[in-house]
């Protein structure tokens, strides 16, 4: 039961106990009815050994200074007034061996009134049975009685009656429990699933509210849970509203919690964005500066033009870095990007050319679509923000791989997407950095010298404007190479024209 439902558990409780309950109510009455029938059937017992033992036999009587005389029995047995139909009787006078007995002393009534005579077991079986109460029975061949046995100075008499009417009372009786109970658990089991499923329909809704909580997007932005559990299922004095108020008291931390969130990332976001947009006018002028020292006319000395140099290309690496956090902060800002038709083969082309000439000593491999599908590699998208996406992919390609590696930039068409792929043949991303391959300022260990000229915002920002335009990035690297994957919404047909 540990992976069933709470209403299938419910309903599967009550029908257990009303399985239970009708089961120990049909065992106590149904032995209090046997035991009924069982005490009138003794009564019965009773009163035919008292016939027996007090009534006239066979042959003539003195009683009350008559002489009775009672006929002769009829052909086929003996005959006693008043005994039915099973009655066994056996009476054996003082003296006698239970083998000389005559059918007239022991026999048993037929249903047509006759009788028949019992053979020698059944006569010694019921004579061996103790005097005083009825007992039970089971004489071979004639089935289960009550009989009861006595002993007076002339001799032992005992009378039987057999115990079928009760066993077939009891039987009927159990048979209606049976089918009374199994139609008691049917209307069981469909009444708790009704009463089950209209009780628990609070709860139903109180979920409704957290899968519709769950599906809201709250990694970023600014975020309102507008939605909350209604008040009737609120209240307190019940189990389902005490879990509708703990959950919209949680709802509202969280909303709280999150609009503090978003309110120090906007801060953040809008100092990155005012410190990195300030910074570039100063940079631009020590670059400006450096030059301008650089190309003088007057005599200065190799190592200031040295400093020079470096000052250069130290402020350009930061106006890059500034440029990259830049972007990124738009983007967190969720700025719109240019929406027009750019055709991913073109950028393929343009930038596997750029790479050839930053990194000569790698292999730069195309593979593209066939001329007829070329036009299937159109998307909608921002074409400068594309272009970085492939320089980022390719640049990340050359820093991190040895010379001779060979790097591929593929394109196809699949469905209604456009999948890009950057693959080398390099040896490949350590496990422990590819969780983290994405976040910002993640850089391996051969990219921290400033040779490389790496900032560790590139795969950042290759994230940053795929899901900008609603596409989506993986990667996959093993000893023998790596593959980014970028998948991008193909252009509709409007567009291509």
């Amino acid at each position: 039961m540990g992976a069933w439902t709470l209403r299938r558990r419910l309903v599967v409780v009550v029908v257990a106990l009303v399985a239970v309950v009708a089961a120990a109510m049909g065992t106590l009455s149904t032995l209090a009815l046997r035991s009924s029938l069982t005490t009138q059937l003794d009564e019965k017992v009773v009163a035919a050994h008292r016939r027996t033992v007090d009534g006239p036999t066979f042959g003539s009587a003195a009683r009350g200074g008559d002489e009775v005389v009672v006929p002769p029995p009829p052909v086929g047995g003996p005959y006693r007034p008043g005994q039915e139909a099973g009655t066994v009787t056996v009476e054996q006078p003082a003296g006698t061996d239970p083998a000389d007995l005559a059918p007239a002393q022991a026999y048993t009534i037929t249903d047509d009134g006759s009788s028949i005579a019992l053979d020698e077991a059944q006569i010694a079986q019921l004579l061996a049975l103790p005097t005083g109460e009825p007992v039970t029975v089971t004489l071979g061949g004639l089935g289960s009685y009550r009989a009861l046995s006595s002993t007076a100075p002339s001799g032992t008499t005992v009378t039987a009656l057999p115990t079928a009417s009760v066993t077939s009372t009891v039987t009927s009786f159990v048979a209606v429990e049976v089918v009374v109970a199994a139609l008691a658990l049917l209307v069981a089991a469909a009444a708790g699933l009704v009463l089950v499923r209209r009780e628990l329909r609070p709860l139903d809704r109180v979920v409704g509210t957290a899968n519709r909580v769950a599906r809201l997007p709250l990694d970023r932005g600014e975020v309102v849970l507008a939605d909350r559990v209604p008040a009737r299922d609120t209240d307190p004095a019940t189990e389902v509203g005490q879990v509708g108020a703990a959950l919209n008291k949680l709802l509202g931390h969280v909303e709280l919690a999150l609009g503090a969130r978003h309110e120090s990332e906007s801060q953040v976001r809008q100092f990155v964005a005012d410190a990195s947009h300030e910074l570039r006018t100063p940079l631009a002028s020590i670059r400006g500066y450096a030059e301008l020292v650089r190309r003088s006319p007057d005599e200065v000395p190799v190592s200031a033009l040295q400093a020079m140099s470096r000052v250069e290309s130290e402020s350009e690496r930061m106006t890059a870095l500034l440029e990259d956090m830049l972007l990124l902060a738009r983007l967190d800002a969720g700025r719109p990007l240019a929406t027009e038709p750019v055709d991913l083969t073109v950028l393929a082309i343009d930038a596997v050319t750029d790479a050839h000439a930053a990194g000569p000593d790698h292999d730069w491999r195309l593979d593209l679509p066939s001329e007829d599908a070329l036009e299937d590699a159109l998307v909608l998208g921002d074409d400068h923000r594309l272009r970085q996406v492939l320089a980022n992919l390719l640049s990340n390609a050359r820093l991190h791989t040895p010379a001779g590696t060979a790097v591929t930039v593929r394109v196809r068409r699949s469905r209604d997407q456009v999948v890009l792929q950057v693959a080398d043949d390099g040896p490949g991303i350590p496990p422990a950095l590819r969780e983290s391959l994405f976040q910002r300022f993640t850089r391996g260990d051969a990219s921290r010298n400033s040779a490389t000229g790496s900032t560790g915002l590139g795969l950042a920002i290759v994230h940053a404007v795929v899901t900008a335009h609603a596409g989506s990035i993986t990667v996959s690297s093993t000893g023998n190479g790596t593959t980014f994957t970028v998948t991008l919404p193909a252009a509709p047909a409007l567009s291509r024209t």
